[in-house]
């Protein structure tokens, strides 16, 4: 039974069902300092007039329904999983009704007085959100956009300063900033979605601010799409693992007609790039696009071919756990006899992994970077 009445703390907050290790925590510094600095304004600030882009885990929003009282907060996470999170901690303190997860675009922000973010990780993603916050939120609104100073940089500033008249950062404290931003003067940024046609490919990528690599062929998946005339020539069904913005997904469905193709992510951003991706290249009747966290809503033994990039970060961090949870689901997931073709930096240890998790895995291709392998279903 779920005990409402403790008392909220910042140290009890999981990040679950994302990994969750020693050296990767659920809340930092940087969390308390947003809200430390937008605690007056979130004391007067009117139900609903309150949004939070980017909380991790729920540090945010929770933090400001429990400590100042804020309630229909507005939400939107990129990561399936810190929607799951914030959800699962939410309900171990009574908070569950104090806010709604919703999409980012112009209803999100629409009559906002106050916003917590956590600072993204790309120009184009804050390039994306600034504008946003800018053409719908109250004249009056307040931004509050902090990170640890190892990942603010001077455009960080300079990108909200097209959008806002002002704009200044707080002090620093414990290796964290905020800078608020306030007075909106709505300029074009963009265009989001971003849409660029690649020779490499044959494709249009489409690609919104927070996507990865944006509407670029990133040297990871370039690798891999040259083996696609030797991946597992008699499959029926196809999943693009961790989709990004659809490449791969597009490229395997223009290139086999008959194919059946699933692109999956957690992310919000890729899978709606990914949707972009596959309208613009007419092949919406073959490929459906789902937000998945890995590939839970998937059966097992459902498929017979999976093309996965793993990315090796959690968050800023450097962890190889996030790639191991991906090749765990693809062996469910994969029919007997199903191949799993994964790109990796060479300098991992996955070729290994790989054996023991799926079955016979050999090297494809290598380059100086690179390592692509073939991993078959026992």
């Amino acid at each position: 039974m779920v005990d409402v009445t403790q008392p909220f703390s910042f140290d009890t907050l999981r990040r679950r069902p994302d990994v969750e290790a020693p050296n990767l925590f659920a809340v930092d510094a940087s969390d308390r300092l947003i809200l430390d600095e937008a605690a007056d304004a979130l004391a007067v600030a009117e139900p609903g007039t309150v949004v939070v882009v980017g909380d991790r885990y729920g540090a945010l929003t929770l933090g400001a329904a429990a400590n100042s009282g804020a309630r229909g907060i507005r939400v939107y996470q990129d990561a399936l999983t810190g929607e799951i999170a914030l959800a699962k901690n939410a309900e171990r303190y009574g908070l569950r009704d104090s806010f709604t997860s919703s999409t980012q675009d112009a209803a999100l922000f629409a009559g906002a007085t106050v916003v917590l973010m956590q600072m993204p990780r790309t120009i184009a993603e804050l390039e994306e959100t600034a504008s946003l916050i800018a053409a719908n939120a109250d004249p009056g609104v307040i931004v509050y956009a902090g990170a640890r100073l190892k990942h603010l940089t001077a455009s960080m500033s300079e990108v909200l300063a097209t959008q806002f008249a002002e704009v200044a950062g707080s002090l620093a404290r414990q290796k964290s900033r905020v800078i608020v931003a306030k007075t909106p003067r709505p300029t074009e940024t963009g265009p989001f979605p971003a849409r660029e046609f690649s020779e490499a490919v044959g494709l249009t990528i489409v690609a919104y601010g927070g996507a990865f690599a944006g509407t670029r062929l990133d040297i990871g998946t370039r690798f891999l799409i040259a083996y696609l005339p030797d991946m597992k020539p008699d499959a029926v069904d196809a999943i693009d693992l961790g989709c990004g913005t659809g490449i791969l997904a597009a490229a395997i469905a223009a290139a086999r007609p008959g194919l059946k193709v699933i692109a999956t992510d957690q992310s919000a951003a890729a899978v709606a790039s990914a949707r972009g991706t596959v309208e613009a290249n007419g092949l919406s009747d073959r490929v459906s696009v789902v937000r998945d966290d890995m590939l839970r809503s998937q059966p097992d033994a459902s498929c017979d071919l999976i093309l996965c990039n793993p990315p090796f970060h959690v968050g800023a961090a450097v962890h190889a756990d996030v790639a191991y949870g991906l090749f765990e689901e693809a062996a469910r997931v994969l029919r007997s006899g199903g191949e799993l073709w994964t790109v990796f930096n060479s300098a991992l240890s996955h070729a290994s992994v790989l054996r023991k998790m799926v079955g016979p895995t050999e090297v494809i291709g290598q380059n100086d970077k690179f390592t692509v392998a073939r991993s078959v279903k026992r």
